[in-house]
Parts: C-alpha cells; sequence; structure tokens
C-alpha cells in the first residue's frame, strides 16, 4: 500500500521500519518540529526524522492541521492509508477523510483502557497486571474509533514503564503489519469500544510523580516503577529533594508513622507507608546528582528520619 507515516518518538521508529520491510511505499513521514532538548537547549530531530533521513523519506513537520491547512500537500501524496503511532496531535475530520482506507492508530494500551497522552506509564503507576497495543481506525475523538486488533503482555512485579516501553513498541510494530496487511486484503475487522469502560491516561504534571507516603507499600512502588525513567518519581520536603527510581516492598513495621525512615544501609532506604508495611529505596538521585544506588547514596548524604 502507499502509506504516510506520523509519528515522532522512538516508540514510532519499529512501525516505521516495520511497514518499510514489509513492502509498503511510505509516500512522506509527519513529525513534530524540532523542539530544543538538553541543558544546552540544543534544536533537536525527533527520532522518526532522523530514521525517515536516513531512508530517504520526504519528512514534514506542520505545526498545526487545524482550518485544513495540510489538505492539500496530504491529497497530493496519494495516500492509500495514513498510519499514526505516537504522533502527538490529534488530527480533524477533514485529514481524517483523504486516505480512502482510513487513518489507522496504534496505541500502547488495551483499549478502551487508559485513552490519553502516557498510557503505558499509567498502566504501571495504577497497579495493572497487564497491558498491550490496540490498533485502531482513527476517529475525531482521542482514541475512541473502532478496534481492529489487540494483543495483550503481563505486566511483572518488578517492570517499570521504560520497561513497557520497549517491550509494547515492537509488538505495536507487529501488530500494525498484521493490520495493514488486513485492511489491504478486506478482512479487518470493526470493533466498537465500549465507551462506558473507559479509563483515561492523561499527560503527566509533576505532582503526579510525587510519593505518599500515607498510600499503601505496594502503590508506592508501582508509582515509582511508573514514572522510571521519565519523569521519575519524587520526595519533597523542607529543604530535601529526592528521586526515586527503585522500591521494592520491604515488609511489616512495628510503628510510626507513615514518611518515617526505619533504617538506612547498604542495600537502600527503608520508609513506613500508610498501610504499615514498609518499601526499599533502591535507586536515587539527588539535587544536582547523578543516579545511584540507594545504599551508595546513603553513606554520603544524611537521610534525615523522615521523608
Amino acid at each position: 500500500m502507499r502509506l504516510i507515516f506520523m509519528g515522532t518518538p522512538a516508540f514510532a521508529v519499529p512501525s516505521l521500519q516495520a511497514v518499510l520491510e514489509a513492502g509498503h511505499t511510505v509516500a512522506a513521514v509527519f513529525t513534530q518540529p524540532d523542539r530544543p532538548r538538553g541543558r544546552g537547549l540544543t534544536m533537536t530531530a525527533s527520532p522518526v526524522k532522523e530514521f525517515s533521513y536516513t531512508h530517504m523519506i520526504p519528512v514534514y513537520q506542520p505545526e498545526t492541521f487545524k482550518g485544513g491547512v495540510q489538505n492539500g500537500l496530504l491529497q497530493s501524496l496519494t495516500p492509500e492509508c495514513i498510519v499514526v503511532v505516537a504522533y502527538g496531535r490529534l488530527l480533524p475530520k477533514s485529514v481524517l477523510d483523504i486516505p480512502p482506507l482510513g487513518c489507522i492508530n496504534v496505541h500502547a494500551s488495551l483499549l478502551p483502557q487508559y485513552r490519553g497522552a502516557a498510557p503505558i506509564q499509567w498502566a504501571v503507576a495504577r497497579g495493572e497486571t497487564e497491558t498491550g497495543v490496540t490498533t485502531m481506525y482513527m476517529a475525531p475523538e482521542m482514541d475512541a474509533g473502532d478496534m481492529i486488533y489487540r494483543e495483550s503482555t503481563p505486566i511483572g512485579e518488578q517492570d517499570t514503564a521504560g520497561d513497557l516501553h520497549d517491550r509494547l513498541m515492537h509488538m505495536g510494530a507487529r501488530l500494525l503489519v498484521r493490520t495493514l496487511a488486513d485492511i489491504e486484503a478486506g478482512i479487518a475487522p470493526r470493533i466498537p469500544q465500549d465507551h462506558a469502560s473507559v479509563t483515561l491516561a492523561p499527560p503527566l504534571k509533576r505532582e503526579d510523580a510525587r510519593i505518599d507516603w500515607m498510600a499503601p507499600a505496594r502503590a508506592v512502588c508501582a508509582l515509582v516503577r511508573g514514572m522510571c525513567p521519565w519523569p521519575g518519581s519524587y520526595i519533597e520536603s523542607p529543604g530535601h529533594m529526592l528521586k526515586v527510581f527503585g522500591a521494592i516492598p520491604a515488609g511489616q513495621a512495628s510503628g510510626g508513622n507513615p514518611g518515617q525512615v526505619i533504617r538506612t544501609g547498604p542495600d537502600g532506604i527503608e520508609v513506613l507507608c500508610g498501610d504499615g508495611q514498609t518499601v526499599l529505596l533502591t535507586e536515587v538521585q539527588g539535587k544536582g546528582g547523578r543516579r545511584m544506588a540507594a545504599g551508595e547514596y546513603v553513606r554520603g548524604h544524611a537521610v534525615g528520619e523522615r521523608l
């Protein structure tokens, strides 16, 4: 098929590579404009743009699709189908109507669960035991279109959002190839979503990553895994800021108040949670410092009696 591919982050690159290897023609790639990144705020191309340049695919980086400003360009590229993977923009109906075989999206959840911008992080942070990828026909509303295929994977007790991201991006690429083959053959299903079962995965705010010691220990560990590697869960108190990248359930405490440091040692920092259970912080980063094992951190920093 002749495709337009729309995507931006590393998550989308395996999907783009997979459609090329499957023999589809990618007439053009649309990706987000270059953004300033890093301490020097250097203008940086998206991973999808970098991949596209190495494969000699034309790249477009519009700021908006509103008002039909890109419709003439899209029509001139004569796509049979538009594929969208983590592009980062909603497409208006005028764009969705352009390709005769529709616009197809790869979403990193088992829809209708976790519609939105951060499905991987929220699935882990909320303690889900299963997630997956869904291919669907796009609709003007975010992640609301009819489903085509879903594939699931368990979320292990030690899986971080980063672990899951890497697994799902390859699952999504494989499912996309299957989806396009069946669309081309005219046998792809259309399965309406159960809108009564929708859950949301909104963009992450800084406050979402803050550890609440009143929460149960397992919930604290899930939050830490869901916010790792980005944005990183954190503890903030007067004069103290600590990011946390690793935490495991540790045991039962005999007493104390949530947030109390039970002990520190070579294996980390043990802290009391709201259910009377403790967690062991295993990897942390102090303000202006580097990520390190928590046992290494306590050798050079005063932790205090309460976090």
